[in-house]
């Protein structure tokens, strides 16, 4: 028996193009078909600059962007006396700036507000064996700092180039990357890693609590982490991207596979709102096209959390093509030189894989 539709042709599904259907958009064409994925609201031309923070995978996306001979912004070289190894070591051309990771929307706005002087940031210092550990970059010099003068020096030095690079960039490119943080009871401070787990501190139970932040205290951070940035920077773009690497521990009790995708999760829906409610934020879907399984998984290492060359390369080809599909293609790119201190592909500085240590 077969089933006749009355179709009114005036239905707002009637006039929908193939992108909108799944076996138009998606099942018919197979993962390398598919097309269309992002329709960005700015134009990013190879000579803009472009300042890359966050999570782990901005590093991926900052080095592709340099190779295709975008001007990524390097506000914090590394010392002429060091060698590349040597400055891969002390976390130089990692990031734009010398933070090191920065997983979460409450800590890249502690780091907005220690650069600009807005609000009241623990003065905290972590003391080990005579050498001082910075709380918000712990494992930026491997060894510690020799004073706490140099430390304050040095992050100084750090929040100079922060200013420098939000001030002068065109668009600052973010990964969202955690939802769990450790944060001191009694300050408030967020820190980069558990107490106890990096060399500096020593856990106390009483001072340093476990928080995984909710939809509403990440947006709420997000929004006022914009607000810095726009307020020093009217003209900057934001490009937000969430991380597709899995959390390497969890310590909200639940398993980590699941407890990574709640965390990636609630990240993708904050910055969804915040690409809704912006006309100058924009999100880019490099999570979608490492993790969705229509890709079957095929991007990731055998350990299943590390992403390999032909996912960085698949993410940024999607980028370009739709770039260069809503404004336009790039006349010429000029290949500009490899920051110092950039690292080779397989040697990404993420901070979390420390906790991996920790198993038993």
């Amino acid at each position: 028996m077969s089933v006749r539709m009355s179709v009114d042709p005036l239905n707002p599904y009637a006039d929908l193009g193939p992108h909108a259907y799944w076996r138009s958009a998606v099942a018919d064409v197979g993962p390398f078909g598919l097309t269309g994925l992002w329709t960005p609201k700015f134009r990013i031309l190879p000579k803009d600059r472009i300042v890359t923070a966050g999570s782990c995978f901005a590093q991926h996306i900052g080095r592709a962007l340099a190779a295709r001979g975008y001007h990524w912004l390097d506000a914090e070289p590394a010392p002429p006396f060091l060698t590349e190894e040597e400055a891969r070591r002390f976390n130089y051309g990692i990031f734009s700036f010398r933070t090191g990771n920065i997983y979460t929307p409450r800590m890249l706005r502690q780091w907005l507000e220690l650069a600009f002087g807005v609000g009241q940031i623990s003065d905290e210092v972590w003391q080990d064996g005579g050498r001082f550990f910075d709380p918000l970059r712990p494992v930026i010099e491997p060894d510690g700092f020799a004073s706490e003068a140099e430390l304050r020096a040095a992050r100084e030095g750090t929040l100079a180039a922060l200013r420098e690079a939000v001030t002068t960039a065109k668009v600052f490119v973010f990964t969202l990357g955690l939802t769990e943080a450790w944060v001191n009871a009694q300050s408030g401070l967020e820190y980069a890693l558990c107490p106890g787990t990096v060399r500096g501190a020593t856990f106390d139970r009483a001072v340093h609590v476990f928080r995984n932040s909710g939809f509403r205290p990440l947006l709420r951070d997000m929004q006022a982490a914009i607000k810095l940035l726009r307020a020093r920077n009217p003209a900057l773009k934001v490009l937000l991207t969430v991380s597709p690497v899995p959390l390497t521990a969890t310590a909200s009790g639940q398993h980590v596979l699941t407890a990574t995708s709640h965390s990636k999760s609630v990240l993708r829906a904050v910055a969804g709102q915040l690409e809704a409610e912006s006309s100058f934020v924009d999100y880019f879907p490099s999570y979608e096209i490492i993790t969705h399984p229509v890709f079957r998984g095929m991007f990731y290492a055998p350990n299943m959390r590390s992403v390999e060359a032909q996912g960085v390369a698949t993410v940024m080809q999607h980028f370009f093509a739709d770039q260069a599909r809503v404004f336009g293609p790039v006349k010429s790119r000029h290949k500009r030189k490899a920051a110092p201190g950039a690292v080779p592909f397989e040697d990404v500085k993420c901070e979390e894989e420390l906790l991996g240590a920790l198993a038993k």
